[in-house]
């Protein structure tokens, strides 16, 4: 897998299809451990570890809605849509969230129905199950994060909350599977209690996904540390006197941005278009993701202010 912090995706297209590569192997796992979890479940007679294979056959279906949205979002602006549809990979954050509040009602429905109606003990190999699954999803979660990360992409953040829950979800199972194999007879629900219980720990994270995905949604601005690194690359610009507003959002895996830029007072107007377009080139050729930039020109009086001569380093 490419590494991110050495040769990191540069443009649009590359970093849409970097984000699909890493949605679609997050597919690919979800659907075998599905496969493995739902088989073993049935086999142990432990529905915690059934329900741990529901959540993970949302979590593919998770994984298709984070690739759909991913590529909508790559799709270049056209006349319906001027701003491009960067939104599409918001919209498939917020079905992730959604997506996991359904799993936890479901996987809480079933529970209680489990532990109104006492059944066998699980057996014993399902904690082996459960100990590979949550190490295969807790690493998996943990990159997924540093990718989406990386890349801007709310979608395959919330896609790493997904795999973080379901391995959140694989642990309380091997803890009430534990509880009823050491407790014998009289403790055989306690797999449903467990189950039962990571449906809160999921509803939670999707509230987390809900939340940032809605943010986005709503145009909040970016971090301030990347706020700053954008002005300095603006503000390092022959002919920059002074950045007065930079406003940026979060548009799919990429940046737009308005940017005010005060130049010397008695700039002709030739010479002010053509320093606004060295600061929209100096944004879209830098590492920081911006795909478009509007720049407004404004009149400065008087000596420019000092401006940092380099990009200070990414925190």
């Amino acid at each position: 897998m490419q590494d991110l912090d050495r040769t990191p995706p540069a443009t649009a297209l590359e970093r849409t299809a970097f984000a699909v590569r890493c949605a679609m192997q997050s597919l690919l796992i979800n659907v075998a451990l599905a496969i493995v979890k739902v088989a073993g479940g049935l086999a142990g007679n432990s529905f915690a570890l059934v329900a741990d294979g529901i959540e993970s056959l949302t979590d593919g279906l998770v994984s298709v809605i984070v690739v759909v949205g991913l590529r909508v979002s790559a799709i270049p602006p056209d006349d319906e849509h001027p701003f491009g549809h960067g939104r599409a990979e918001n919209l498939a954050a917020l079905l992730v969230a959604l997506s996991l509040y359904g799993a936890a009602g479901l996987i809480a429905w079933q529970a209680v129905h489990e532990i109104r109606n006492p059944h066998q003990a699980p057996a014993w190999w399902t904690l082996l199950v459960l100990g590979g699954v949550v190490l295969v999803k807790w690493s998996f979660a943990r990159r997924q994060d540093r990718v989406g990360a990386a890349l801007g992409s709310s979608s395959l953040r919330a896609d790493a909350w997904h795999h973080w829950s379901d391995a959140v979800t694989s642990a309380a199972a091997m803890v009430g599977i534990s509880v009823a194999l050491l407790g014998g007879p009289g403790w055989e629900s306690a797999d449903d209690w467990a189950a039962l219980a990571a449906c809160l720990l999921i509803a939670y994270n999707a509230s987390g996904i809900l939340r940032r995905g809605l943010d986005e949604a709503m145009d909040r601005t970016v971090d301030a540390g990347l706020e700053a690194r954008l002005r300095a690359v603006a503000g390092a610009v022959d002919g920059v006197g002074r950045i007065e507003k930079c406003r940026v959002r979060r548009a799919g895996l990429g940046l737009l941005m308005e940017v005010h830029v005060q130049v010397h007072a008695e700039l002709s107007v030739r010479a002010g278009h053509d320093i606004a377009g060295a600061v929209k080139r100096a944004l879209l050729d830098s590492d920081l993701g911006v795909d478009d930039v509007v720049t407004h020109i404004e009149p400065l009086d008087g000596p420019p202010a000092p401006r940092l001569p380099t990009v200070p380093p990414e925190p």
